[in-house]
């Protein structure tokens, strides 16, 4: 695992009406600030990708759909300095992924349907915060496309 990515689980509460997904509150150890929160609609088979946020931590939760969430540390003075880490997120594997700043990010809609990304972040968006890098860039050691294992 990455270092300085947390993952935890979230909780879903299911009833006869429906059901509630919790995300993050400002009681839980991952949260710092609130910058702000918005969704990320996915077609089935669309990548994402490369993104890093130089002062932001993003915090990730898929309330519709699948993704695959691919991370890459490059972060010269990191211990896990050149490590890939995947991660299939969905409401059946409903987690809450919270990136550090300065990890490369992204993620490529996985199953049938759109998938909504929810992100909480901590830093209104700034495009001066933000570096972004082709899917296809080969700095980056990984390969959206589907391999049969």
């Amino acid at each position: 695992m990455i270092d300085g990515v947390i993952l935890t689980p979230l909780r879903q509460i299911f009833d006869e009406r429906g059901k509630v997904m919790h995300m993050l509150r400002e009681d839980s150890p991952v949260f710092s600030r609130f910058g702000e929160i918005y969704f990320s609609c996915t077609h089935p088979g669309v990548v994402k990708a490369w993104h890093l946020h130089k002062e932001m931590t993003l915090n990730y939760a898929v309330i519709y759909g699948e993704i695959k969430f691919v991370l890459f540390d490059d972060r010269p003075d990191s211990s896990t300095r050149g490590e890939v880490q995947e991660l299939f997120i969905s409401p059946e594997n409903y987690m809450l992924v919270t990136v550090p700043p300065m990890i490369w990010n992204g993620f490529k809609c996985v199953g049938t349907v759109a998938s909504i990304v929810a992100n909480c972040a901590t830093l209104p968006h700034h495009p001066d915060e933000l570096v972004r890098r082709s899917p296809s860039d080969t700095s980056i050691p990984y390969q959206w496309a589907l391999e049969h294992r």
